[in-house]
Parts: C-alpha cells; sequence; structure tokens
C-alpha cells in the first residue's frame, strides 16, 4: 500500500538531513529518536544544550542529537551551518507540499541541494523559499555556475575563474557609476559565451556583480581590496594567494567565490575562507575556532600562526608536509629526531672530510628561530621528505627529519583508529604528536593537526 504524500515527502527529507548532517558533521556521532512534535509549525529547531559537545536537534517528530569526542566541542559556526542545512531543507518541504511555490520557484530545485546549504549559511537574512531572489539563492546560482567551469576547459586547459558578490547595488569603489541596464546577470547562461571564463582567472582578476548579481565590472582583486577602509583581520585567513579576495570580504556582507587552477571552489566570507569545495564534498573549514585550538597547543601565537600559515599556503600549493613543536625537547628530542638528523647537536664521531653533506647544508639554518625565516624559506625547508622539527619558542632542531616511532601498535593504540592502516606521513604524525603538536599536510590539500590523537582537519 502506497504512503500518503505527505508521509512519503516526510520520510525523503527525513533522510535527506540525516545524510548532510552526517556529511557535514562526520567527526559526530548521530543518534536519532522519535519523539512528539509540539507543533509541525516549527519543523525544525536547535534545542540549547548545556554540554558544547552535544547538538540537539528538532526535526518535525524526531530528535537528533550529535555528540563529538575529546577536546575540540562544536563551534559557533557548525551550530550556525546545522541552522542552515535546517531552513532550506524545511522551506523545500513546504514547497513540495504548496503547488503553487513549485510552480513559481522552481528554480530553487535545480542543482545540488548542498550548494543551497552554504548559500543560507552565508546569507544573514532568514531563509525562507517563498522570498523571490533570496541572497542564499544567488550565492548557490554562482556556485552552480563554478560547477559548470570545473567540468569545463578552454583550449585543453582548466579554466579557473571567480565572482566577488557585492552586498551593495553599487560598487563601493565608484559609487557615482550608475549600474547598466544592459548589464548581465551572473548565471549559468554566461558560461555558453566562449570568451567568458578568459575574461576572470580568479587568482588576479574575478568579475564584480552587485547585490542584485547584476556584473558591474572586472577587477584587480588585490588592487580593489586595497582601496577599502583598514579593518582588523583574522591572522590566518585563507593561504596568501587569496589574501585579497578574504580581505575583500570584510564589509557589506560581500562574498566572494572562486575556481581555482587546481579546480577546487573556494568561497570567502566575512573576511576569511569559509568554504571549500574538493574531494566531490563541501567542507566548513572554520578556520578561526581551529586556529584557536593549535595556537592553545603550541603555546606561542607566533610560533603557531607561523606554522599555521605555511600549513594553509602549502595546502593551496597541493605540497605535503610535517610540522612538529616539541613540548620538552631535552627529554624527548633524542627519542623522535636520529642524531644525524639534529641541527641542535653535534654528530659524535664525525671528521671533516672536504666534501659537504646534506648535514652541512641544513647546518646553514643552525641555531635559527622558524619565526625569523621568509616564508619562502620556511615553504622550501617543510617541502624536503621527513618533518621539520621545533621546540615552542619556534627554535629550529631539524628539517627533513625522518621520525623515529614505536610499533604501529603502539602508534594507533587508545586514538581511536583500531589499528586502521595509515599512510607514512600519518603514522610520523601519530607518532611525533607523543611529544607536541603536530600540523600534516597532505598532498590532496588535506591539513590535520594531531596532540596524541587526531584533535581536527581542515
Amino acid at each position: 500500500m502506497s504512503l500518503p504524500p505527505d508521509l512519503a515527502v516526510g520520510a525523503l527529507y527525513d533522510s535527506l538531513l540525516e545524510a548532510a548532517l552526517r556529511q557535514f558533521f562526520d567527526r559526530a556521532v548521530l543518534d536519532s529518536l522519535s519523539v512528539p512534535a509540539v507543533s509541525d509549525a516549527a519543523g525544525f529547531s536547535i534545542d540549547s544544550a548545556p554540554d558544547p559537545s552535544t547538538m540537539s536537534i528538532r526535526w518535525f517528530g524526531t530528535r537528533y542529537t550529535l555528540r563529538v569526542r575529546g577536546r575540540w566541542p562544536f563551534t559557533p559556526h557548525e551550530v550556525r551551518l546545522a541552522r542552515a542545512i535546517g531552513a532550506v531543507l524545511a522551506a523545500r518541504y513546504r514547497a513540495v507540499l504548496n503547488p503553487r511555490i513549485v510552480a513559481e520557484r522552481g528554480d530553487l530545485f535545480r542543482g545540488a541541494l548542498e550548494d543551497r546549504y552554504v548559500g543560507a549559511f552565508l546569507d544573514t537574512e532568514s531563509y525562507t523559499i517563498e522570498a523571490r531572489e533570496a541572497r542564499a539563492d544567488r550565492i548557490a546560482s554562482i556556485i552552480e555556475l563554478l560547477r559548470v567551469a570545473a567540468l569545463s576547459s578552454y583550449e585543453s586547459r582548466p579554466i579557473s575563474t571567480g565572482l566577488l558578490l557585492l552586498g551593495t547595488r553599487t560598487d563601493p569603489s565608484r559609487p557615482s557609476v550608475p549600474v547598466s541596464l544592459s548589464a548581465p546577470t551572473y548565471t549559468e547562461s554566461l558560461a555558453s559565451i566562449k570568451s567568458f571564463f578568459r575574461l576572470a582567472d580568479g587568482v588576479r582578476t574575478v568579475f564584480l556583480a552587485n547585490a542584485d548579481g547584476q556584473l558591474l565590472d572586472i577587477i584587480d582583486i588585490e588592487r580593489w581590496a586595497a582601496e577599502l577602509p583598514e579593518q582588523p583581520v583574522q591572522h590566518v585567513a585563507c593561504a596568501n594567494v587569496y589574501q585579497a579576495h578574504a580581505r575583500a570580504t570584510l564589509q557589506h556582507g560581500n562574498v566572494c567565490a572562486v575556481l581555482s587552477p587546481s579546480r577546487e571552489i573556494k568561497v570567502f566570507a566575512e573576511g576569511a575562507e569559509a568554504f571549500t569545495f574538493r574531494g566531490a564534498a563541501w567542507h566548513l573549514l572554520d578556520l578561526k575556532s581551529k586556529y584557536d585550538v593549535w595556537a592553545a597547543a603550541v603555546g606561542d601565537e607566533g610560533l603557531a600562526s607561523c606554522l599555521f600559515q605555511a600549513a594553509l599556503n602549502l595546502s593551496d600549493a597541493r605540497e605535503g608536509a610535517l610540522f612538529v613543536v616539541l613540548r620538552e625537547p631535552g627529554a624527548d628530542a633524542g627519542r623522535l629526531v636520529a642524531p644525524a638528523d639534529r641541527l641542535d647537536v653535534p654528530v659524535p664521531g664525525t671528521m671533516p672530510s672536504g666534501r659537504p653533506s646534506r648535514r652541512d647544508l641544513l647546518h646553514l639554518l643552525e641555531g635559527r628561530t622558524l619565526t625569523d625565516l621568509d616564508p619562502s624559506v620556511l615553504a622550501a625547508l617543510a617541502s624536503l621528505d621527513g618533518a621539520t622539527v621545533v621546540d615552542r619558542t619556534g627554535r629550529l632542531l631539524a628539517a627533513g627529519a625522518i621520525l623515529r616511532h614505536p610499533p604501529l601498535d603502539e602508534v594507533f593504540n587508545g586514538v581511536g583508529h583500531g589499528g586502521a592502516i595509515e599512510g607514512a606521513r600519518t603514522t610520523a604524525a601519530m607518532a611525533a604528536s607523543r611529544f607536541g603538536p603536530v600540523l600534516k599536510v597532505s598532498e590532496d590539500g588535506m591539513i590535520t593537526f594531531f596532540d596524541r590523537d587526531r584533535v581536527w582537519e581542515i
């Protein structure tokens, strides 16, 4: 016997909510329990919980509970994303049951549902599907165009492009210039113009659109952002190459979305990179919250900022690296790093041979502090096979070091991996994290923080 339409739709949207929660909160354990619904009008709500490691979500007749382990509880951005997911699904649920809305706003059911979550997160207004031309939906349409571009090429080369979507009707740098009545809107239809993707590369140049999505200009993003009034910026907003994109979003609710040369979609808002689409999935970066946890573990703001920024730069360049900050270098350096790799102690029994060695070359950096190195030199050190090891003051202890570690069953014992096989860099990171905080950068762009166990990933 077939289900009534409202029950069938309800079952579908229950599964959509569960899928979204599992996708965006994969570090949490999800439980569900049927409870009496107070009111169908409520739809989606997040109940207040005294435990910051628990998020209690009410969805019509079901209560979902998300729980995270460890010392990194749910952050304000994660709660905000959960609300965005619920707002989009609740609005669509009601629209499906209303033929008038479906007929008038069929565009809202086009494209990837996950893009609507991102748009609703970035929109400061409440998400309602009845509202025409909502900013959240405009952001989702922009992302849809970038998805098309990611699957395309121009003269056999990958496409990169981008757009700065203003929160104002006019360009703040040229407020007296009126919007042309013939200005096109940034939509998927522009992808049919052969030269469209050549006009803005997304790194140095981007399209500029007003709050209504009308194209105003093609701008040099560095120059445009430099003309903005000075405002405080985050320590760690994004990779260096996209610093101007982040600064451009500090005011008026501006949002910048780009398709990078590595075919990764990056979304900047509120002065930082907020989301990235890679590996066929969206990721909420939440950089400030993750940086704060990292900085607390390192104990030195300058060192923490330096290493975190280096990790972001290497991630964007798709270069692997491993950074280790030893808490007790006097006791632990010898347990982790072989004498031949250490820069803080002489190697006994070595005699000058007249032929320089790798150690002689690296001893150019003997006694140096990592925070005093130029970023390009630090990037070169990190690119060496092996780990870069420092103490909590930033003093360089080793570079390109192959770390010592105990048998694998000891490394993974008690850290929730169940003896799973890991790559060599991950195994080294887990072993080193017994002695201090570790940042691991994978060549696929993933950054992982370990401190005796896996704490977070970007």
